[in-house]
Order: C-alpha cells, then structure tokens, then sequence
C-alpha cells in the first residue's frame, strides 16, 4: 500500500489530470453503481434466505439450509461466461425463443447481459453467501424475547422482523455486505468480460495496455482509498450497534411450521438463488465443456491445474502459518504495538487484489533491476529477475490479502478459551512457543483447518493479482479461463472453469455443514 501511494505521488501529474478528464468518472460512476446494485441484492437474497432457513419449516428447509450456501464456489467471471452463452443472441434461449414465434432478429428486444446491471446480478448470485452465512448465525443465535415481545404487542411476523430481528443482526449483515462490496471492487474477469469500465479494469489496462505504471498506481491509490473507506463505515456502523443483545433472555424460539402456498413460495425463494448461482450454470458450463472436446488430462491443462494448486496449496500453509504467529503475539504480548501490527496483517483483505500486486511490483521490480545493474558491472553477470520472476512475491501477494481470514480463524477458535490456561502453563515452565504448540494449536485446529480451506479456494479463484504477477508462462485455471473468453472461446473457457469450480465446492460445503451443525447443537442445548 505504501509503495503504491509513493508510486502515485511520485507520478506525472498531467497523466493524473489526463485520468480526471477522461476516465475517472466513468470509473467512479461504475463502480459506485456496482457496488449499490450488489449490495441490495445481496443483502436481500441473503439475509431473506437466512431468515427463512432459520425461523421457518418448510419443504426442502433443511437441504436448503447447505444450497444456498454452494454459489460461493464459483467465482463471478465462470458465472459471466456461462450466462454469456446461455442469454446471449445466439445462445439457446435466445434461439428457442425464436423458432417458438417465428421472430426475426430485429422483431424483439432481449435484455443484454453483457453491461452493468448484468454485472451486477452476476455478483449478486455468487456474493449473497457472505450475507447468508452470517446473517443465518445471527439469527439463530438471537434470543427469541424480543421477537415474542413484539409479537404480544400486535406485530405481525413481518413487521416483528423488520423492526426487532433485522436491526439487532445489523452487524452480522455489515460485515457480509462488507465482504461482498470488497469482492466486487476487486474482481477484474466479470467487469472485463462484460466490458463494464470500473477501477479493477482501469489499472490493468494502464498497467498492460498503456505501459502506465504512474497511472496504475494512481487508479490504484484511489480503490484503495474507496475500500478503506467503506471498511472504515463498516467498522463504525458495527461499533454503534454493538449492545442490542446486552441483557437478553437467551432463549429459542420453535421453528414455525409454514403450509400451503407459503410453504412453496418460501421454497422457491430459497431454492431460486440456488438454481441461478450454482445449478444453472453448471449444467450450462458442463454443456459448453462437451462441446469444447477439450479435456483436463491434457498436458496443457495439467499444467494448469498443477499451477493452480501448487499456488493454493503455498498461500494456504503460509497465509496460515502468518496468521497463527500474529495471533499468537497479540494473545501473548498485548499492547499498543502489537494492536498496530494485528491490525496491518489484518487490513489486506479490504485491499483489492490488483492494488496489493501494483504494489509490490513497483518496488521489487526497481530492486531487481538494481541488483542485475549491480552483478552485471561487478561480475559480469545477470540475475534476471530474482522477486518479480518467481511465485515467491505472489505468494506474498497472496499472503497479503488473506491474512484476516487466518487471523480471524485464530481469534475464534480461542475466544472462548481463558487467558489462566495460558497462565497456567507458564507457571508449569513452558514457553511462549511451547504454549503455541501444546496448548493453542491443538484447541484451534479444527478453525485453521477451516480458514486454509477459504484461503485455498479463495487462490484458486483469485485473477487480478495472478493476471499481473505470475510469473511468464506460469499460468493458472483463472488465467487460462480469463484468456479465452476474452478471445470469446467460451466453450473452451468452461474447462477451467469447472475445474475451478469443483475444488471450490467440497470447501464450501463443509464449511457450512460445520456452521449449521454448530447451530443446530446450540440450539439443541438451548434452555426452553
């Protein structure tokens, strides 16, 4: 971030006045409009699901309790290429919708998907989750007083819910929204492929295109800003709202059995998210997939695949491991210091991918160029690239913007556990690394299990940082299923991009299994 500030300021003015004149309000007016559109949506599909899973019985409730959860395994630019071909002119429903009435191409008028609102609806689709996940723990961890208090007093379900359960989980739906506004500023392959202009494409086009690093990192200055601002709102808003729980009879309140037309309705809003987010376009991508006669055995795709994982794989173990040695120093050594440091290793993950890799690029490829101009008056010798040309620095990069999930991980699984138990084993002689070790780790596991699992599939579909930083001829699944759908190879785009898919799932599924398992015995032990 501190390279990237010093690279801007240090940049051309005329280009930064060339931006202001030309791109800027584009790139604002669209990415504020983006980040609108999916933060209703989100919040709308995700916190209505939740509240319906969680209050309610209805048919398929306890199934769709885990779907609404499987959109959150693809990433928003696999969904943008599957609804490209689906919706598109030549598509199947565009087609079946022709030959049914005998109109011609000029004889009707068919939404393009391909622009902003389209967009928009992609990152709703696979976003939502975020929303869904802790909106769902929010309610199902409400105590039920409040809720029949406003029932007593005449409040119809809908309005006890509007005016007693919504505001008190606010937080939890905050800090989802939150995570779903920073996964939509940060993605680079949805607004690219639909050719909606935002920040994310600006600096990789300056970057790329223009050979611009000034004005990279100026674009890149000014996302970075706009996210820390809307973390920073998020952390307000969440730290106003903190006592609406404080004094509450914890106790839960009995599913209510919904019949008839309320129970399908219920049903069908649950299941539709479902079916657009994830079941759809599997069967679209799967479709395109055959037609494409392509296959993962494939050397090629072998390779991209072995790419892909062998960088999952590093930035999950090393992003884990940071985030233990973090938490451990904040639980171990407190203070002013390590609260500055906790909250640095935390910030990445509301800092955009491309703004982490411009970055890291301007100053490290600065120290290769100077330790190659040094080898080679000295010994006559070149030493490439040795940061910029390996995974090292795009592991880091990695490292960077998901530490929060391990930290996060680290803090929670010890929340419950008291500080005497650390006390206890110093007075029995261990160490503070021996209490990481014998102590910590083995109570934490289950949760940085977790969090390597999110980190892993999080790599797997990152793309702005991979497109800007890999190494040459590195490429992964991302990046391949990137290639070939700007060169509108579609069909050949859907490999990748199941694949990507497939190891997405089995984490998210057991995530959530964890999560609604977890409720269900909370509520279970819950006093009636």
């Amino acid at each position: 971030m501190v390279a990237a500030a010093v690279a801007a300021l240090l940049g051309d003015l005329s280009t930064w006045r060339g931006l202001i004149d030309t791109v800027l309000p584009v790139y604002i007016r669209n990415t504020l409009a983006l980040v609108a559109l999916v933060t209703t949506g989100a919040i709308a599909v995700g916190a209505g699901g939740a509240w319906l899973v969680t209050m309610y019985r209805f048919p398929g409730s306890r199934a769709l309790e885990v779907l609404m959860v499987l959109p959150l395994a693809f990433p928003a630019y696999v969904l943008a290429y599957a609804y490209t071909d689906l919706l598109q002119h030549s598509g199947p429903v565009q087609t079946w919708l022709r030959e049914i009435t005998g109109w011609g191409p000029r004889d009707y008028w068919f939404p393009n998907v391909r622009s902003l609102p389209g967009a928009a609806l992609m990152f709703a689709c696979v976003l939502y989750p975020y929303v869904y996940l802790l909106a769902r723990a929010a309610f199902a961890e409400q105590s039920a007083t409040a809720y029949l208090a406003a029932r007593s007093l005449g409040r119809g379900p809908t309005e006890a819910f509007l005016r007693v359960s919504l505001p008190m989980a606010r937080p939890a739906i905050a800090a989802g929204a939150l995570l779903a506004v920073m996964e939509t500023i940060a993605d680079y392959g949805t607004v690219a492929h639909f050719a909606v202009r935002t920040f994310s494409t600006g600096i990789y086009q300056a970057w790329f295109a223009m050979q611009d690093r000034a004005a990279a990192a100026q674009l890149a200055l000014c996302l970075l800003g706009f996210a820390l601002l809307v973390a920073a709102l998020e952390r307000i808003e969440r730290g106003r709202a903190r006592t609406h729980l404080r004094g509450a009879r914890l106790t839960t309140l009995e599913r209510t059995r919904l019949s008839g037309w309320r129970a399908w309705a219920a049903t069908t809003a649950c299941l539709l998210p479902v079916l657009v987010g994830f079941l759809v376009p599997v069967v679209v991508l799967g479709r395109m997939a055959m037609r494409s006669a392509q296959s993962v055995t494939d050397p090629r795709y072998i390779d991209f695949v072995a790419h892909s994982l062998t960088l999952a794989a590093i930035a999950a173990v090393v992003t884990v491991a940071g985030g233990v040695l973090v938490g451990h120093r904040a639980r171990s050594a407190p203070g002013p210091r390590t609260r500055a440091m906790t909250l640095a290793a935390g910030l990445g993950y509301a800092v955009p991918g491309g703004v982490i890799a411009v970055g890291l690029l301007v100053p490290f490829a600065g120290l290769d160029n100077a330790v190659d101009a040094f080898t080679r008056a000295h010994f006559g010798v070149s030493t490439g690239l040795l940061f910029t040309g390996s995974i090292g620095l795009l592991v880091v990069a990695y490292m960077a913007r998901f530490m929060a999930i391990a930290l996060n991980a680290f803090d929670a699984g010890l929340a419950g556990v008291s500080p005497n138990l650390d006390a206890v084993a110093r007075t029995l002689g261990r160490t503070a690394p021996q209490v990481l070790t014998a102590v910590h780790l083995p109570i934490v596991r289950g949760s940085l299990l977790t969090a390597g699992l999110i980190v892993f599939v999080d790599v797997m579909k990152e793309l702005p940082a991979t497109m800007i930083m890999r190494p040459f001829n590195f490429d992964t699944l991302a990046v391949q299923a990137y290639r070939l759908a700007a060169d509108e190879r579609l069909d050949q785009a859907a490999v990748p991009s199941l694949v990507i898919a497939a190891v997405g799932v089995l984490p998210v599924v057991l995530v959530c299994r964890a999560i609604v398992t977890g409720g269900r015995s909370r509520r279970a032990a819950a006093p009636a």
